[in-house]
């Protein structure tokens, strides 16, 4: 899912492409695609665009007369410009966005269709799609503590939970758990002082130095590589690959369809974090450090 980098870089990208533009035509092909279509898309067409917006993960296309186009990409969605009136083609393509200048295409790989789009009028419309988490950027030291500790939560969860903080997903939680030697599964509740303070400081330098590389890689293209799998990641992506600071190998937890990745030796002291399938499966044979997890491997 494009976290808060990616979307900077999209809105980036996007500001200086089409705010100015009239809108010609809002092409849809995906009927799972529009949510809410009040005004109807036709209602847009001719609409120049003042402004492109981020709400969380979401990016907003507002129009004159107060209208307003939220897209979420969720996870498989993506942005390519494309020449004006390219054709919107196969399973994958939902919709595009047609200016004088050239085409906004939307992709979604794979079928379940959980990009979305709504159409909306006025500002009070477009409030119910703010998710409130908190802009680390903004935050005091203190406002981080107070929304991270509210509530027990693993670290994990905690960070790539919208209503707690503003853009931050499975990717860059893994970065910036790792850039703060915490565990993953460790609970907010039980955090030090001191830990509290490497976390909100870990957030901060992590979150910019991906935007900023993500943008001068970009330079004035447009970003058609968005990935949650970057080159120069510390631990995300990079299972039993060797850390970047310590050189043990990156370790993973898997749940559902997504996975954790950390390092043993700078995150959790060399213990491994059971995989909860695996864990249930292997019980006794589970490995518990470390060093039994590399011998085992290296049978």
């Amino acid at each position: 899912m494009p976290e808060l980098p990616d979307i900077l870089l999209y809105q980036r990208a996007l500001t200086s492409r089409i705010v100015g533009q009239p809108l010609q035509r809002l092409r849809i092909a995906s009927p799972f695609l529009l949510r809410t279509a009040d005004p109807p898309a036709t209602d847009l067409a001719g609409r120049m665009v003042l402004e492109v917006q981020r709400l969380g993960k979401r990016i907003v296309f507002r129009f004159e007369g107060d209208f307003f186009a939220v897209l979420h990409l969720m996870i498989a969605g993506r942005l390519h410009w494309k020449a004006p009136g390219v054709r919107i083609a196969g399973r994958s393509g939902l919709a595009a966005w047609d200016f004088p200048g050239g085409s906004l295409l939307l992709t979604e790989a794979g079928t379940k269709h959980r990009a979305s789009l709504h159409l909306l009028r006025g500002v009070e419309g477009l409030a119910a799609h703010e998710p409130g988490g908190l802009d680390v950027f903004r935050a005091t030291p203190e406002e981080f503590r107070t929304v991270l500790t509210r509530e027990s939560h693993t670290l994990k969860r905690a960070l790539t939970d919208p209503h707690l903080f503003d853009g931050i997903g499975n990717a860059y939680s893994d970065e910036i758990l790792h850039a703060a030697r915490l565990s993953p599964l460790r609970l907010t509740a039980l955090l030090t002082p001191e830990e509290i303070e490497r976390l909100h400081r870990a957030t901060r330098q992590t979150l910019d130095h991906w935007i900023q590389r993500l943008q001068v890689d970009a330079g004035d293209q447009f970003p058609e590589k968005v990935t949650a799998f970057r080159e120069g990641m510390a631990v995300h992506g990079r299972y039993r690959q060797p850390c970047p600071v310590c050189g043990s190998p990156v370790q993973r937890i898997r749940y559902a369809a997504n996975e954790v990745n950390y390092c043993a030796t700078c995150q959790t002291g060399g213990r491994l974090l059971a995989d909860r399938s695996l864990s249930r499966l292997l019980k006794e044979d589970w490995p518990r450090s470390l060093d039994e997890w590399e011998e085992r491997v290296g049978r």
